[in-house]
């Protein structure tokens, strides 16, 4: 039989996807087979497992933390939002279909048969389980039907770890609410709570602290300072969290908040190399070194807003600086999308024109599949890695024709420029080369006098430098602040 240990959380973004990452990193520490489970994920931040399942990428990363390989038992729902209160319903890795929360609801009985499938999937294989909740555990207008926190926890019977974010103000109130209004047979469960993402001594909150364990009965296990590390956002409210300053000489890139944005992680491993700033579709967009349109759960739809605000004019109008669009914005970069009816139009919808191409929605079918590819593309960008290879993973649907020279092998499009590039390919920069080679070129033309080249491509035989992983970093974090005593001893490890 497996132990589990459930994390949930007072609010969304307090933590829990972090702290879970971090235990699964540290029960893998000590030889354990470990595995994350989240039953219901809502986010446009998603992931390709290697059998081309689409989970949460909080699931994956938190996989990652426990060495082990993502699947889709370790997110079996996930839903992706439209903005129309409609969402793309994922089951098993799979879309199923676009419902309103009143049709998701009304089949959440099904559903609990997935997640039960799951978890005994995951139970095959692994000794220790650690769960994610979804949101606030306390809304009481969903307990009849809330699968990711209520369900779970009344499922499996496990220990519960709570957390609040204190750096929203009210943790107090909120860690205290939410135990007092979780249902009286979960209750008992709760076992500990943690105080999250703290800026200074903690030591003033010592009053504080015990007397929320006299009005709660259960223990705080620690309180956990804000950490900076290089791990991939779980969802769209990390946007508001970026606000990185500008640094002299740095280069700049916009990357264009789109309403819908999804999988903006792929510009994570840009942050610490120059200043990204996410423009919203009503702000001016300046002239930065270069433009990123990522991808987006509505293209059509997110398009005709670009156009509707002017932030499509803006970009056409930088005729010199570098484009470069991911899935849904490579679509934009073409000539025009033809939609059948797939998304939210039926006809064809004018693209912003700076590529050659053509894209068609006609099948409610998603191409979600790992990827490597050969650079074909020429050009300042792309020229200087030319028959090298990068990685990545896709998730799209449409289908797109382009009359421009290829990016990637059978993938994307480069303008005659070669400035402007779009391909399918998430997670590029992850891949040092094209990082390199991109920040190597926006340098050159930022700097006068710096030559084009610096970065050099490390040769195979080259034994390459070995970066520290942030989740020892995030490991040793939680083991110096929390009580992991305690917490050992709800998993019968003391």
């Amino acid at each position: 039989m497996s132990r589990f240990l459930v994390v949930l959380g007072t609010t969304s973004h307090s933590g829990k996807s972090t702290l879970v990452a971090a235990l699964c990193r540290l029960l893998s520490d000590r030889g354990l087979k470990v595995a994350p489970f989240k039953s219901q994920n809502m986010s446009l931040n998603s992931w390709v497992t290697k059998n081309g399942s689409e989970i949460g990428i909080a699931q994956a990363v938190q996989a990652w933390a426990a060495r082990v390989e993502p699947t889709e038992f370790m997110n079996p729902i996930l839903l992706k939002p439209k903005g129309d209160r409609t969402s793309q319903v994922i089951v098993l890795g799979r879309p199923m279909a676009d419902k309103s929360a009143e049709q998701y609801y009304r089949d959440i009985e099904s559903l609990k048969g997935v997640v039960d499938r799951s978890i005994k999937e995951l139970e095959k294989d692994y000794d220790y389980i650690v769960v994610e909740g979804a949101g606030g555990a306390a809304e009481i207008n969903l307990f009849d039907r809330d699968l990711a926190n209520i369900y779970v926890a009344r499922r499996l019977q496990a220990p519960i770890i709570l957390v609040g974010d204190i750096e929203r103000g009210g943790v107090f109130a909120s860690l205290y609410g939410t135990v007092d209004l979780l249902p009286d047979d979960i209750r008992p469960l709760v076992k500990g709570l943690v105080i999250n993402k703290f800026r200074g001594d903690p030591a003033i909150l010592g009053t504080g602290l015990s007397r929320l364990e006299e009005l709660t009965g259960v223990p705080v296990l620690g309180v956990l300072p804000y950490l900076d590390l290089a791990i991939p956002s779980e969802d769209s409210v990390s946007l508001g969290d970026k606000k990185g300053a500008a640094v002299g000489g740095q280069v700049e890139i916009a990357v264009i908040r789109l309403p819908r944005i999804s999988n903006f992680t792929d510009f994570e491993p840009l942050e610490r190399q120059a200043h990204v700033r996410y423009v919203s579709l009503t702000d001016d967009l300046g002239h930065p070194d270069a433009v990123i349109i990522p991808g987006t759960k509505n293209t059509v739809s997110d398009l005709l807003e670009m156009q509707e605000t002017g932030m499509a004019d803006q970009i056409v109008s930088l005729r010199d600086t570098p484009v470069l669009g991911i899935c849904g914005g490579y679509q934009m970069l073409g000539r025009e999308i033809i939609d059948c009816g797939i998304e939210d139009t039926v006809g064809t919808v004018p693209g912003l024109g700076l590529l050659d191409a053509v894209t068609r929605f006609d099948l409610y079918e998603k191409r979600t599949v790992q990827v490597k590819k050969v650079v074909t593309g020429g050009g300042p960008i792309l020229g200087p890695i030319l028959g090298q290879a990068v990685g990545g993973y896709e998730i799209h649907m449409g289908v797109t024709r382009p009359n421009e020279a290829s990016a990637f092998g059978d993938d994307g499009a480069v303008s005659k420029s070669g400035i402007v590039i779009g391909t399918y390919l998430h997670g590029l920069f992850d891949n040092e080369n094209f990082r390199g080679t991109f920040l190597d070129f926006l340098r050159c033309r930022k700097t006068p006098g710096q030559v084009q080249g610096q970065y050099r491509v490390p040769s195979p035989n080259e034994n390459p430098v070995q970066k520290p992983s942030p989740f020892a970093g995030l490991a040793t974090a939680t083991a110096a602040h929390l009580d992991m005593k305690q917490i050992w001893r709800m998993l019968d490890l003391d």
